[in-house]
């Protein structure tokens, strides 16, 4: 469980989180909102990048803002982001071991732990194989991989589904949801592709503009008429 209480976060005269006070609860959460909206940013906080000026933020009842970011790995919070961070010139294998030995991961189970990872996301290439060689889905499940390997406890992904076409979306949407049985650890997906939130999110909040407007059970949060005005500026479906 992850419970923010009126989190605020300023840079200078912006204000990207403005008293944000949420709950994800377990599972595969949602987190939704047009771009600008204040999600990245709230990603930040969690993971270490961004102190607030405000607020608390706790994390299966630890204080995660009194943690340096690289406590917070060891800890066993992972996360993803909308660039790649995979290293081209390492092998699968060696992007996620980085990982894994970078939080904390015991030696002596890290070969059996880090094919394990790249089992769970499905990626159905030689572990050997150079990340550079690979395809924009095969480079996105490395991505994923590397943030489940080992024991997380929180894992962040950040538009994981960006650019990839609907069949992939509906695979990777099945490997999301497989997470929080496979690994014990609470999921918040941030994504445009409100077809991917549906199919995986139990519990969806809505930012705009730094506030919240809507959290609750996703099918009832996307027929909120204050989110499809922010999300498309429109009361059409979502």
């Amino acid at each position: 469980m992850i419970e923010i209480s009126d989190l605020t976060v300023r840079f200078g005269g912006v204000t990207p989180i403005d008293g944000v006070s949420l709950r994800f609860p377990g599972g595969t959460c949602g987190l939704i909102g047009p771009n600008g909206a204040g999600k990245t940013t709230l990603f930040n906080v969690l993971s270490g990048f961004v102190s607030p000026t405000s607020g608390s933020v706790r994390a299966f009842g630890d204080d995660l803002l009194a943690m340096p970011h690289y406590r917070r790995a060891r800890w066993g919070l992972r996360r993803t982001f909308q660039t790649e961070q995979a290293i081209e010139a390492l092998s699968v294998f060696d992007n996620v071991a980085m990982v894994h030995e970078h939080t904390g991961g015991r030696r002596s189970r890290r070969r059996r732990e880090v094919l394990d990872a790249i089992g769970l996301v499905g990626l159905e290439v030689d572990p050997g194989e150079l990340v550079g060689t690979l395809g924009a889905r095969e480079r996105r499940l490395v991505e994923i991989a590397r943030a489940v390997v080992g024991e997380p406890r929180v894992v962040l992904l950040d538009e994981p589904a960006a650019g990839l076409p609907e069949e992939e979306t509906e695979h990777l949407g099945r490997m999301i949801r497989r997470i929080p049985g496979e690994r014990g650890a609470l999921v918040v997906l941030v994504d445009h592709d409100m077809s991917l939130v549906s199919a995986c999110c139990e519990i969806t909040a809505v930012l705009d503009f730094g506030h919240l407007i809507a959290s609750g059970p996703t099918p009832e949060v996307l027929r909120d008429e204050r989110v499809r005005r922010a999300y498309l500026g429109t009361e059409e479906e979502l």
